[in-house]
C-alpha cells in the first residue's frame, strides 16, 4: 500500500533547530506521522514552548542545546543517549547566517556561520553514530538529512558570503558521510531548501511586497509551503526513500535550476 512506503510511526527522529521555522515544519509532519521527536534549540523557553505545542498531535520533546561548540553536540548526544538506545532518523536543521557588504565582511562571520552549519552537523552525526547503528538494518537502514540551501547550489543575490560556502560544504559533507556510513546500513541525504518562512528570511519574505517579489522569481510563483518541507523528509525517511544516500534534494519550487 502506498500509505505504508511513506510510513515513520514508531520512529525516533531528533530534529536540530526544531524550534521555529523549517525544523518545525519537519519536526510537525513527523509528529503528526506517529514519531517521537527530540527537537532541539539554543533558546529553551522557545524550544519548550513548541514541543508542548506540537505534542498536541503526538509525542514532541524538547532537549535545549546550543551546537556552536563541540562541547554543546557532546550534551544534546549524551542527553539523546541516555533516554534512547536507538535513533532512526538525525535531522540536522540548525543553522546560522550572516550578511554583510564583501569590504566589512568580519572573521566573526564566518566563524559562527560554519560552526553552527558544518561543524555542528559533522560533530553531532558522529556523536550519535552509536543510536544509527543500532536503528540500522539493511532493509530499513538509519537516516540522516542535513539541511542545505539552494544558496549553495546557485550564487545567491544577497551578501551572505559565509553562509552559501558552508551550505555547499553541507552538501559535499552529506556525499562524504554518505559514502562512509553505507556499508553501516545509514544513509546521508541533505534537502536544499528555497524560500521558506523563517526568521533567517524574514527580511525578504516579512511583507506581502516581499513575498510576491520573491515568489515572481520563482517558476512555481509561490514560496514554499510546510508540507512541502515536511513531505520531502518524511519521504527519506520512510520506506519510500530508503534507497537514496548520497542526494541534495532542491525543494525550491524550480528556483535553483532557473537561469
Amino acid at each position: 500500500m502506498a500509505s505504508e512506503l511513506f510510513d515513520v510511526a514508531g520512529k525516533t527522529v531528533v530534529v536540530t533547530g526544531g524550534s521555529r521555522g523549517i525544523g518545525r515544519m519537519i519536526a510537525a509532519g513527523f509528529v503528526s506521522g506517529g514519531a517521537r521527536v527530540y527537537i532541539s534549540a539554543r533558546k529553551a523557553e522557545q524550544c519548550d514552548a513548541t514541543a508542548a505545542e506540537l505534542s498536541k498531535d503526538g509525542e514532541c520533546i524538547s532537549i535545549p542545546a546550543d551546537l556552536s561548540t563541540e562541547e554543546g553536540c557532546h550534551a544534546l548526544a549524551g542527553a539523546i543517549g541516555e533516554r534512547e538506545s536507538a535513533v532512526h532518523v538525525l535531522v540536522n536543521n540548525a543553522g546560522a547566517t550572516w550578511g554583510a557588504p564583501l569590504e566589512e565582511f568580519p572573521d566573526s562571520g564566518f566563524d559562527k556561520v560554519m560552526n553552527v552549519n558544518v561543524k555542528g552537523v559533522f560533530h553531532l552525526t558522529r556523536l550519535l553514530l552509536p543510536q544509527l547503528r543500532a536503528a540500522a538494518s539493511a532493509d530499513d537502514p538509519a537516516r540522516v538529512i542535513n539541511i542545505g540551501s539552494v544558496d549553495g547550489i546557485k550564487v545567491p543575490m544577497t551578501e551572505n558570503f559565509s553562509y552559501s560556502a558552508s551550505k555547499s560544504a553541507v552538501h559535499m559533507l552529506t556525499r562524504h558521510l554518505a559514502k562512509s556510513l553505507a556499508p553501516d546500513s545509514i544513509t546521508v541525504n541533505a534537502i536544499a531548501p528555497g524560500p521558506f518562512e523563517s526568521k533567517m528570511t524574514a527580511f525578504a519574505l516579512g511583507n506581502e511586497a516581499g513575498r510576491e517579489l520573491m515568489a515572481s522569481a520563482i517558476p512555481l510563483k509561490r514560496i514554499g509551503r510546510p508540507d512541502d518541507m515536511a513531505g520531502t523528509a518524511i519521504f527519506l525517511a520512510s520506506r519510500a526513500g530508503s534507497y537514496l544516500t548520497g542526494t541534495v534534494i532542491p525543494v525550491d519550487g524550480g528556483y535553483a535550476g532557473a537561469s
